[in-house]
């Protein structure tokens, strides 16, 4: 605590604020609410609910970033207070506080920064998470589980509603596939850079003699639909498919058939449904993830920029982003940032937000490079 120079690192604290303070564009923002409040309170705004959820959510998330700027700033005028009272009463107690509210106001900087990073045309949306076992057997179907509740766990960390559309069990153990939305702002842009090959290596816990064993999953991310994104898609390209959920082991867990799978014939896309409770739930919960998909493919045609985007993740040797070794040693690395840490238990129980930071300032550094 006595190494700390406070002064200096409360101008610290200021500097970084004022850079987050201008990307941000305070006046641009509160601007953005007053538009939003003035519409929120017309009288007729609910005889379009889709478009007054719509209004109210964005309301809602502009005011929570404006609240969010002033309390940090907020924050660094109480901390200089406090380091203030400290030093002129030589308390050790309150200069212990300060050194922890310190080293947190520097950790909630930290992730408002990376925000500011998030400035694609989709970054603000809700996610669309899916993933499948690749190469592997059944240890890549149980990795694919064990990635689906490392994300799952991270967004309940984060507080993040999460909704579960579509899980597609192996015969012995783990998944072949899984669905899942990310409720929050900024959930795409966010879990973006987690799109790409996952690769494992560990003792297989399915093998009687007990070899090591690689194994791959793969992990896509795309944005939300939103009811004003222009995609329709006519009837006579969509071939609906019904059929029975299971759960674990290849167990019946519905009495109806209510799964639904819809394939797109022109691009192949296809998608499933099973975890609403009756086909008609399932079948529109398909349309929007289907239409996500294809409004992605379709940027992705116009820009030409497929690699920044969710692309053909083939979940094999040659193209993985991240490895999970556990065996002979114990280390998750990233291997386009080279972020690398040593508990993996940590990591598989949704610690990954340093993972996601690195990605986000990998990418962003990427984008600026090809433009310049």
């Amino acid at each position: 605590m006595a190494n700390i120079d406070f002064s200096a690192e409360i101008r610290a604290l200021r500097a970084t604020y004022t850079s987050i303070e201008r990307v941000s564009d305070v006046e641009a923002l509160k601007e953005d609410i007053a538009e939003l409040s003035e519409r929120a309170g017309e009288p007729d705004l609910w005889d379009d609910p889709a478009a007054a959820q719509k209004i109210t959510s964005r309301l809602s998330h502009r005011q929570s970033e404006l609240e969010r700027l002033n309390r940090l700033v907020s924050r660094i005028d109480d901390l200089e207070v406090l380091v203030e009272l400290g030093q002129d009463e030589d308390d050790a107690d309150s200069m212990g506080e300060a050194a922890t509210e310190l080293e947190s106001i520097r950790k909630s900087l930290k992730e408002l920064e990376v925000v500011t990073l998030l400035s694609g045309e989709y970054d603000e949306r809700e996610a669309v998470v899916s993933i499948r076992a690749g190469a592997g057997g059944v240890d890549a179907a149980d990795f694919a589980e064990m990635l689906m509740r490392m994300y799952l766990r991270w967004a309940e960390r984060h507080g993040y509603p999460t909704t579960v559309m579509d899980t597609s069990y192996a015969e012995e153990a783990g998944l072949k596939s899984a669905t899942f939305e990310v409720k929050a702002p900024y959930a795409f842009g966010t879990l973006s850079v987690e799109a790409g090959t996952h690769r494992l290596v560990r003792i297989s816990p399915f093998d009687n003699q007990g070899r090591r064993q690689t194994s791959f999953a793969a992990v896509e991310v795309i944005p939300l639909i939103e009811s004003t994104d222009s995609i329709d898609i006519p009837d006579n390209e969509i071939r609906v498919d019904v059929f029975r959920s299971s759960g674990p082991g290849g167990q019946s867990v519905n009495t109806t058939d209510s799964a639904v799978r819809l394939t797109h014939i022109p691009t192949g896309t296809v998608v499933s449904m099973q975890n609403e409770k009756s086909q008609l739930q399932n079948r529109a919960a398909a349309l929007r993830v289907l239409q996500s998909r294809l409004l992605l493919l379709k940027k992705e045609q116009e820009d030409a920029e497929k690699k920044a985007f969710a692309g053909d993740v083939k979940a094999s040797w040659g193209d993985q982003m991240r490895s999970y070794v556990l065996n002979p040693y114990q280390m998750v690395k990233d291997l386009r940032t080279e972020h690398e840490v040593g508990n993996t238990s940590a990591v598989f129980d949704g610690e990954i937000d340093d993972f996601i930071d690195a990605g986000i300032r990998w990418r962003t550094d990427n984008r600026n490079a090809e433009k310049s």
